[in-house]
């Protein structure tokens, strides 16, 4: 490695200003190509952070990884992963051409020991169909960080806190998912040609957007005690996960602003958060 190289890794590792954490509710994979006014708000959320200081890496933890342990993807060329079918070809013709960040993945891992290395991963639509409108230009590193699908919701809360550091070392988080997610009914929607929300979705996303309000986030990792409610939004939790990372990262006090609300197809929440 050359002196210059060297010396500009040292250097992105020094103490900057704490960055913010996104939490973004991806919804439907097609809004990587389509102007609407949740594509327009993630379009004016990445300019007012890269205008105020412009991160040195992103992460996202993606409700589209899933594995059993903790992975963290120190690929340098990361891939543009198209996991879905279905789709028209303009779609799968888009292509989000960051580069890896090996050395802040490494990083990573150091903060904890249930994270391991891995470069068999690249960068799923969970985050290049957001990256592409809150960073058009791809010129930030972005690594992922993958979900533990086996573990309770308090370890990714907890595991979260152990990555608090990296908001010190210009890293923007993003949490990539959506807190209601019931794709079975939302297709039942579809089908039916409505886009009505139904009342369980509408409940529980009010209910979290109270929480969070609140900061009682110690309602949000147990939120199975919603009953009825909570079994419909989240019939699995791979979409509610990377909220329990984007709360988990906030310090005590710390301003958490919700800028998007919008329920999709009847049973998807497209709810956003800012916290920092």
């Amino acid at each position: 490695m050359q002196l210059e190289q060297l010396r500009s890794i040292t250097d992105s590792f020094a103490p900057t200003e704490l960055m913010p954490v996104l939490f973004i509710g991806h919804g439907n994979p097609m809004n990587a190509i389509l102007d609407t006014a949740f594509t327009q708000k993630l379009v004016e959320t990445g300019a007012k952070i890269l205008k105020h200081s412009k991160p040195t890496a992103i992460l996202v933890v993606s409700a589209h990884w899933l594995t059993k342990g903790t992975f963290v993807c120190v690929n340098p060329n990361p891939e543009t992963i198209h996991d879905f079918s279905g789709f028209p070809d303009e779609f799968f013709a888009v292509q989000y051409p960051a580069v890896g960040s090996p050395e802040y993945a490494s990083k990573t891992a150091e903060l904890s020991p249930e994270i391991i290395t891995t470069n068999e991963w690249g960068l799923d639509h969970g985050a290049w169909s957001i990256l592409k409108h809150l960073v058009p230009a791809a010129n930030i590193p972005v690594f992922q960080l993958s979900i533990d699908y086996h573990r309770p919701m308090n370890y990714h809360f907890e595991l979260a806190k152990q990555l608090l550091t990296l908001r010190r070392k210009g890293v923007l988080i993003i949490g990539s998912g959506n807190i209601v997610h019931n794709l079975r009914l939302s297709m039942v929607n579809m089908r039916n040609n409505s886009n009505k929300p139904y009342e369980w979705a509408v409940e529980f996303d009010e209910w979290t957007k109270k929480q969070l309000e609140n900061r009682d986030f110690k309602s949000l990792v147990n939120y199975q005690q919603k009953g009825t409610i909570a079994t419909l939004a989240v019939p699995t939790v791979d979409h509610y996960v990377p909220m329990l990372y984007s709360i988990g990262l906030a310090n005590k006090n710390e301003e958490l602003h919700q800028f998007y609300e919008e329920i999709d197809l009847g049973g998807i929440s497209m709810r956003c958060f800012q916290v920092g």
